[in-house]
């Protein structure tokens, strides 16, 4: 019992790490650009995606008939979670330790199903439960900026990889026209608009 307890939290926990550098490099090397003669990700997310949902007020859903490009294909998510699977299952077989994988294919499943849910809720709120914690308004300017800057921010659920990577960016460079709502937070630089700088000289002078 102490076995399949430890070695399931233990799966649990470093499945979900995993998730997230694994999400980042899906995102980055696969979703924004093609990879080889396989572009399908890249067409579906950066070029569609990412053309109907900009970091403006059409970061919410305008749109019925765009409603499909928010999630990915129904087929994406098996074929996601096997192939993440894969050195999970690596490690069980080489180890032994199979009772790691009650817990790390659980994680698996379920980071799946957050990035889907969490990424509908984002793109078209309609103020769920979800919608008013904490760690999804942050996760949600988290991807607000990713919209506006696409080389930034890859992570949806749990942003680990872009803080250990170096891609994560907690406020925009510079000031611009940001979609608002009550589960979108202020990312725009710390400090006074740019025309509000300009008003202050002009008074002093």
């Amino acid at each position: 019992m102490h076995d399949l307890i430890f070695w399931s939290a233990t799966g649990f926990v470093v499945a979900t790490v995993f998730a997230s550098f694994f999400e980042w490099a899906l995102h980055k090397y696969f979703m924004h650009r093609p990879f080889g003669r396989f572009t399908y990700p890249f067409e579906r997310h950066a070029l569609i995606h990412h053309h109907i949902f900009k970091a403006d007020e059409t970061y919410l859903l305008r749109r019925e008939e765009d409603k499909h490009t928010i999630p990915m294909a129904w087929w994406n998510g098996p074929v996601l979670i096997a192939v993440g699977a894969i050195p999970l299952v690596a490690f069980s077989w080489l180890s032994g330790h199979w009772f790691f994988l009650l817990g790390a294919v659980p994680a698996c499943m379920a980071y799946y199903a957050a990035y889907e849910y969490i990424h509908w809720c984002m793109h078209l709120p309609r103020k769920r439960y979800v919608e008013r914690s904490g760690i999804f308004f942050r996760l949600n300017g988290h991807h607000l900026l990713h919209h506006r800057y696409m080389h930034k921010n890859f992570n949806v659920v749990f942003p680990l990889a872009d803080f250990c990577l170096g891609t994560l960016l907690p406020r925009a460079r510079v000031h611009f026209k940001q979609a608002e709502g009550p589960a979108i937070p202020n990312v725009q630089p710390k400090g006074k608009r740019p025309e509000a700088q300009l008003a202050e000289v002009a008074t002093r002078s």
